[in-house]
């Protein structure tokens, strides 16, 4: 059943049909684009340039855009016009442009409305105030929006119809973008620190490489996974939690190093910076450690900071920090001493949980060793780690795929970082275990924690990666990078939500919707 029209996109359907009793298709196929919004004001910027000096040939420019404002007038009126670069006003006299005095009278000034996309030809000049306009000779229409916008708008100093409900903008990410054109610069430097990164990784020989996001056996990370099915081979699939068992039979394989950015996907649950499709770069190296991969990452971060913002300090909310090298260094345990004045090397489940109580933290009770650490570390060190950290030496209970520590292997550590900044974790990174036997040990015991209830453990040992191991994988240094917490951080953002073009949300509420057509409404009307 169709949803009732309100007063607004009634009027813009009735407008879209005279529209066309007019004789003018208000969905043509293309335009021939010239110049852009922001091209043109830089080349005015300053009056050397001023397109009203003498011995000036005017410039005469195609562009196209949204009106996203209008002051209509009587023979001529001014309406802005936004692109993908910024907005430009536009000058329209009912006796300069090619389509006639109707044209002007009953098209523009009764069958265009803001939100409408339009092309326009003329040529540039400078208003009495002193803004770069352009003088329309041509008008033509594009595309009818039969949706009014939630354009703001500001009467005796207040504003109305602000599009600042995140609910709203992360579901119609789409008009968010068209009102709110300072997110698609948070997008636009997505991009470019993606683009970064590879010729950071690129530049130093590394080969980008594509691995299966359906996968027979899930593993590489301690996640629920999503669970599909194949029909023609009738058989559960699983979609990727982590790259890296792929990439590093890769390296078994004779590639020195590899690495790929991609999606991931994690069964679990939403927050401000978890969303069950992730973006993640992973990188591996042979003949590398975990010591020597800190000093890339490190090297790697600083670099992407400068290439985004010409230098390595950067503000994320109210805290100053500084991403230039080297980072501090923190051990696991050492933190955790700090913390609770104890030792917590090789404690038992009784013992972690008798200090997660003295801390008030809630745990479950039923949780193995590792996701105990892992409890007490995230809310008592993490959250105090603002500036670039890398914590360091991690129980073995944490961390299946790394490589004991070679001077305290025999006290449950491994070689393993993570680097911590603003109080999250934004990478993780081991000496990759390539030892088949102490391999398949431990993944027995994960499939031993996911039958005693760990929802998160690997259910099935990978035997076809065990294979791999066996015909031997030369030491090697793997990194995973959160994509979407970097550009969070990179961009000053508090929600993943607001690095992720379409976040996953839930089932939208009737009635939201239609609230917010009926306050889009009222205002243009």
């Amino acid at each position: 059943m169709s949803r009732p029209l309100t007063e607004q996109e009634q009027i813009r359907r009735e407008a879209r049909q005279d529209l066309e009793a007019f004789g003018v298709n208000p969905y043509p196929y293309a335009f021939d684009v010239t110049a852009q919004a922001a091209d043109i004001l830089d080349t005015y910027a300053d009056d050397a340039h001023d397109p009203a000096a003498e011995g000036t040939d005017p410039l005469h420019v195609s562009v196209a855009g949204r009106i996203t404002g209008r002051r209509v007038m009587g023979k001529a009126s001014f309406f802005d016009l936004q692109d993908t670069t910024g907005t430009i006003q536009v000058y329209i006299r009912r006796d300069d442009i090619a389509e006639g005095r109707d044209f002007y009278n009953k098209v523009f000034k009764k069958m265009l409305d803001i939100g409408d996309i339009v092309g326009v030809t003329g040529e540039v000049f400078r208003t009495r105030m002193g803004e770069v306009t352009v003088r329309a000779d041509s008008l033509q229409v594009l595309s009818k929006a039969l949706r009014p916008l939630p354009v703001a708008k500001e009467k005796e100093g207040e504003v109305y119809n602000e599009v600042t409900d995140k609910e709203f903008r992360y579901r119609q990410r789409y008009v968010d973008l068209t009102v709110n054109p300072e997110v698609r610069e948070v997008f636009r430097q997505r991009t470019q620190i993606i683009r970064t990164l590879q010729r950071f990784l690129d530049e130093r020989g590394y080969l980008e490489v594509e691995t299966p996001v359906l996968q027979p056996v899930y593993g590489g990370a301690a996640a629920r996974p999503f669970i599909t099915h194949h029909n023609a081979l009738d058989m559960p699939l699983y979609l990727r939690i982590a790259d890296e068992l792929y990439l590093k039979r890769l390296i078994v394989g004779g590639f020195d190093g590899v690495y790929e950015i991609a999606k991931d996907f994690r069964n679990e649950g939403l927050s401000r910076f978890h969303n069950p499709e992730f973006t993640m770069l992973e990188l591996y190296v042979a003949y590398k450690d975990y010591a020597w991969m800190m000093e890339l990452t490190e090297e790697m971060i600083a670099h992407t900071a400068r290439e985004l913002h010409g230098t390595t300090e950067i503000t994320v909310g109210d805290q100053a920090i500084d991403l230039a090298t080297p980072w501090q260094r923190l051990s696991f345990f050492e933190g955790l001493r700090d913390a609770t004045g104890i030792d917590l090397r090789g404690a038992d489940r009784q013992s972690l949980l008798r200090v997660a109580e003295a801390h008030d933290l809630e745990v479950d009770p039923s949780l193995g060793k590792g996701k105990l650490y892992d409890a007490l570390f995230g809310e008592l060190i993490e959250p105090t780690l603002i500036q670039p950290t890398f914590v360091v030496d991690y129980p073995v209970e944490l961390s299946p795929l790394a490589k004991r520590h070679r001077e305290a292997g025999d006290e449950g550590i491994v070689e393993r970082f993570e680097a911590i900044i603003n109080g999250r974790e934004l990478c993780n990174a081991f000496s990759e275990l390539n030892d088949p036997q102490d391999q398949r040990e431990r993944f027995e015991e994960q499939v031993r924690l996911k039958e005693a209830g760990d929802d998160e453990a690997m259910r099935a040992v990978d035997e076809d990666y065990l294979r791999a191991l066996e015909y031997a994988m030369p030491p090697t240094a793997g990194l995973g990078v959160g994509i979407d917490r970097l550009v969070m951080l990179l961009t000053d953002q508090d929600s993943i939500r607001d690095v992720i073009l379409f976040p996953l949300l839930r089932p939208e509420p009737p009635q939201a919707q239609a609230d917010v057509e009926e306050a889009a409404a009222d205002v243009e009307g």
